[in-house]
Order: structure tokens, then sequence, then C-alpha cells
């Protein structure tokens, strides 16, 4: 048990101790009676907007840069009003709009997300407070958002408020004709140009009383994380300040970290480095034996899941011939120094696959496979348009993504050995090998349906083995999806550019191919490369677009004719697949999280 444990521990004893002997010396006595312990808790998720606009698009840019000092978005954008009207025109701003606009629209213009985050909020607000009286104690119930669409549940929303530069100015945009103002005065419908002007859940809890603080968090299912991290980091930073000011000593805990891994594994030199600057000049290595995470670890958390993947298995079919594909999103450079995600998952995805196996002994080990997005690829041709600038860029082999970073804790491993290290790709390509005739998808980082995993997952799985697979082809669901009554576009990289240069004439351009197979016109699929080789290929180059085809591109070989909408051709996918159903907003969740909150209190 460790100090910080011990401690805690002999404070509630010493509490009991004194109780005790208060009714003995003096019973029935109402000076015994101890004042009410206040304990704030924090439910932490990753957050987002609503409904997709360039105001929100906008404010989640500079919310993601405010957590590193070091980030130039930080250093020259988020406090210099000059650069405001800019920040959609930079880095991948462009392809996020292009992205978010189709799949909301594909939605129907509303994600789900935070209507069951609130409803989760208030199952967790009536499990404990069923709890008060047992305890002894009040709760105090808010939620911290690492992108916060409503920055009074930012953890410290004067983070971005306040410059953290030298000559900054306080952060008052209200938008501008280049970025979707609108009216006389080009600014956002009913922006306040102080909203980032106010407390945070935090600073709240403090002005309420909190005697401590306790924040569980569910950014991605409840495993550590750095946007996690960012998020207690900025609880903390509050609470010491108050702490300074007032001569208290308030606590804050983080219940997925209970011995704070993370805090003690975080590089120390220099003093305030950020994966910004690069390798760090030291690195404690603490190691992850003994720091376990309590919340993710949960075997009542990997049921949830199960019972999700249950929902989306064919009836009819024999269980030795369905597959269990779990994807998740993984880390980035550098914070494996400090970062547990992918140890935390890979022991989600262990309870997971156990307890499917416990219920449906039937389904085969071998068809249960873990897998990661795509990264970026080392292009040696790349010539840095800046000192120490990267040579690597997304690659259509990688699917032209970068969330695959699998790193283990405290290693350079790119991704975990055995089932769980595969590209969701290639693993797909491994249960289409093995005979499996229907494949369940699930994401268990999230708990909550978004356009995660009602458009961009489907779109990106109907890409390698078809929508004609999907279990739901030809039943049109208009509920979740209004106007199509399915999530496929005709081409996964609808954002990017369209237009194609014509072979031997650079001054012409017609539109690209999305087509598998190609055009029949001699243009060709998939399109070629527009960026120039020396330069690191932009998020729209039309060769990282691919066609969404009836039965997908693993197994495709154009030698065995053109590709149709009717039938599978040569090796194709000839099964079913389906996304799992997230938890959204079970009770069980909450009560869940609840209990964890109680057993921390308690021991």
């Amino acid at each position: 048990m460790t100090a910080k444990r011990i401690g805690i521990r002999r404070q509630f004893l010493l509490l009991q101790l004194l109780m005790v002997l208060c009714f003995i010396l003096l019973p029935g006595v109402n000076a015994c009676a101890s004042p009410e312990r206040k304990v704030g808790v924090v439910y932490v998720v990753h957050g987002g907007f609503t409904q997709t606009s360039q105001q929100g698009l906008w404010s989640a840019t500079l919310q993601i840069f405010a957590y590193d000092p070091h980030s130039a978005v930080y250093k020259n954008v988020i406090w210099n009003p000059k650069m405001w009207p800019r920040i959609l025109n930079f880095g991948n701003a462009p392809k996020e709009r292009g992205k978010y606009a189709f799949e909301f629209a594909r939605i129907g213009g509303t994600d789900p997300a935070n209507t069951h985050t609130g409803a989760r909020l208030g199952q967790l607000r009536e499990a404990l407070k069923a709890r008060e009286s047992q305890l002894g104690v009040k709760f105090i119930v808010d939620y911290a958002a690492w992108i916060a669409s409503d920055p009074a549940h930012h953890a410290n929303p004067r983070m971005l408020y306040e410059p953290g530069v030298e000559g900054g100015s306080p952060l008052t945009y209200c938008g501008s004709v280049a970025d979707g103002g609108i009216g006389p005065d080009r600014t956002w419908p009913d922006c306040d140009p102080q909203r980032f002007n106010i407390d945070g859940p935090i600073e709240r809890m403090l002005k309420a009383g909190a005697d401590e603080i306790v924040m569980i968090d569910m950014t991605t299912s409840g495993v550590r994380f750095f946007k996690s991290f960012d998020v207690v980091s900025a609880a903390r930073a509050v609470v010491a300040q108050h702490n300074a000011v007032s001569g208290t000593d308030i606590k804050v805990h983080w219940l997925n970290d209970p011995e704070d891994l993370m805090r003690d594994s975080y590089p120390d030199q220099p003093a305030d480095w950020t994966r910004t600057l690069g390798e760090p000049e030291h690195d404690p290595r603490i190691p992850l034996a003994g720091r376990p995470n309590p919340v993710s670890s949960d075997p009542r958390l990997a049921a949830f899941h199960v019972d999700g993947i249950e929902q989306r298995l064919r009836p009819k079919l024999a269980l030795a011939r369905t597959g269990v594909l779990l994807v998740n999103h993984a880390t980035r450079t550098y914070n494996q120094l400090f970062d547990p995600k992918i140890d935390d998952t890979l022991v989600l995805n262990e309870n997971i696959k156990r307890e499917l196996i416990a219920r449906h002994p039937e389904i085969k080990t071998d068809n249960i496979v873990g897998a990661w997005m795509g990264v970026k690829e080392y292009n040696p041709q790349i010539k840095p348009q800046r000192p120490n600038g990267s040579r690597f860029e997304r690659t259509r082999r990688m699917r032209g993504e970068n969330l695959g970073h699998a790193y283990l804790y405290e290693t350079d491993e790119q991704l975990p050995g055995g089932e769980w290290g595969y590209r969701y790709w290639d693993a797909l390509e491994r249960l289409k090998n093995q005979g499996v005739e229907h494949i369940v998808v699930a994401f268990p980082q999230i708990m909550v349906d978004s356009v995660l995993n009602l458009v961009e997952l489907p779109n990106q799985i109907a890409r390698e083995i078809g929508y004609r697979s999907w279990l739901y082809d030809g039943q049109p669901d208009y509920a979740t999806y209004p106007g199509t009554g399915h999530p496929f576009t005709d081409y996964w990289g609808i954002w990017v550019d369209t237009e194609c240069r014509v072979a031997g004439q650079p001054e012409q351009t017609r539109p690209c191919c999305f087509d598998l197979g190609g055009c029949g016109d001699g243009r060709s699929y998939p399109p070629p490369r527009q960026t120039p080789v020396d330069v690191a290929r932009n998020d729209l180059d039309p060769s990282l677009a691919w066609d969404i085809p009836a039965f997908g591109h693993l197994g495709y070989d154009p030698e065995d004719g053109p590709p149709t909408d009717d039938h599978p051709v040569s090796g194709q996918y000839r099964g079913s697949w389906v996304i799992w159903q997230p938890p959204n907003s079970r009770p069980e969740v909450a009560v869940f999280l609840a209990d964890h909150v109680i057993e921390f209190l308690q021991h």
C-alpha cells in the first residue's frame, strides 16, 4: 500500500475513532456531530460539439492546443487577434471541416453523444445521492470535457481566456466573415466574447465547499490516456492555486490512476517538457506493475461491451463462423513515455474476450482479434519546410490515417504482438481468409454513439469488405440516417480535392476517378498523387480517397473482371458485418461509476 493510501486510510480511521469517543463520553449530545463532508465528483469525458459549425471547429482547435504551451498554435495563435480569422485554413482543419460536414449531415445534423453523456451524468448524480447517508457525505457532481462545447465544463476555462504568452490578448473572438460570421457584425450567432472568462466545474466545487475532489474518467472507456491526463492536470492546477491562496490542502484524486503513474512517469527534464519539444532529456521510467487502472480493468466494463456485441450476432449462424474485431485508436509518439493507454486497452480487450468466450464457448478464440488505425509513413524524398521538420506523411497503404501509434508503455514497439497487433484491414483479411461469415466490429474505447461509430467506422469497414455486406443492407434506417437510411458515402475521403491533373498536360485538370476498377475513360483508380513527391502529401490529396465498393477492396483482383454491385468478384468478402451497440444511456454504467467512487472513499 502506498504512503498516500496509508494516509487516506489513517484519516478515515481517525475520524471513526473520534466519533466513537464522542458518543462514549457525551452520549446524545449534538455537539459531537461532525460537519458534513463534501466530496466533489467530476465525470471526465472526451466532449465535442452536438452540431457541426465553423465556430465549433474553431473552438475545438484552440482547446486542443491550449494544453501544450510549446505548440506553435499556443505561442502564436490563441491570444493573437490577427491570427484568429485564419485558424480554419491551417493544418488539417480543411479536412476536418469536410469530414464533419458530411458525417453530421448523414445523421441528420445532431450528434447524440452529448445527449447520452448528459443522461449518464444525471444517473451518476442519482446513484451517488442514494449513498450519501450511508457514507455521511454530500456529493457535488459535475462533468469536465477535454473538448468542452460549453466552456463552463472545461476543467479550467480561463486557461484559454487569460494570455499564456507575453503581449497576448484575452481570447474574446466571436468570428468574422472568413469563418462563418453572419449579420451586420459578421459574428457567430449568440457568441459571448467572455465565454472563457468564467468558472469551470472545479472552481464551482471549491466555492461550494468541497473538501476533496474525485475524478472518474470515461474519455476512452476509462483507459488512461493523455487527453484524460490533460483534464486532470488542468483541474489540479486550479486546486493548487486555490490552496495557495486560501491555505487549504484540498486533494484531487483520479480514480483511473489512483497511484498517479502518469504524473510520476511524466518526463521531468526539461522541467516543462511536452511532446512538441521532441525526445526529453530525462524520463523517470516508472514501472507499470503495481499501478493498475481499477476502472478500465473492471470486468463489468468489458461486460457492457459484450452485451453490445451479443445484440449484433446473427441468430441463425453458427458461432464458430462468427468473428469479432475490436478496433481502437492509439496514442502519439513520445506519449508512451508516460501514457499506458495501449496497455490498459489490451487489458480491456482481454476481459472482453474472456467474457465473450464464457458466454459463448462456441466462438473460436482465433476469430477474436484486435486492431488499430493507420499511421504516417516515412518518405525520404520529402524536403522539410523548416528545421527539424518531419519526413512522415499520410499514405494510401495506411489508408491516409494517423491514429495508429500503438506504443506499449515505455517501449518503442509500434504494435502489440499476437491477436491484438493488427491494422484493421489486415485483421479483416485474416477473418475473411479464416472463413468467418459474420463479423461484429466493436470500438471498446467509446461508450456512447457518435459520428465516429455511426458514420466514420462503417465507411472504413465498408471500404475493406463492402457496403452490400453490411448486415442491414436493404433495411433502411431513416431514424439514424435521415434521407439515406445508411451511413455510406460514394468514397471515403469525402473531403479531398476532386480535380486531378491530366497526364502530359499539367495545366489542365479533370474530375478524379473514385471508382474501384477505373472509370473506363482513361482515368485511373486510385487517383494519382497530386502533391509533389518531395513535399509531404496534403490531407486533401485525391490519392488518399477510396471508393466504397459493394463488396470491398480486400481480395479484389482486376484480372478476374471488373467489380460489380451484384456479387463478389474473385476473393472479395462473401459474409456480413455490423457495428456493435455501445452502452449509451444504460443506467448500469452510472452505477458502475458510482461504485468506484464509493469504493475509493471507503478504502
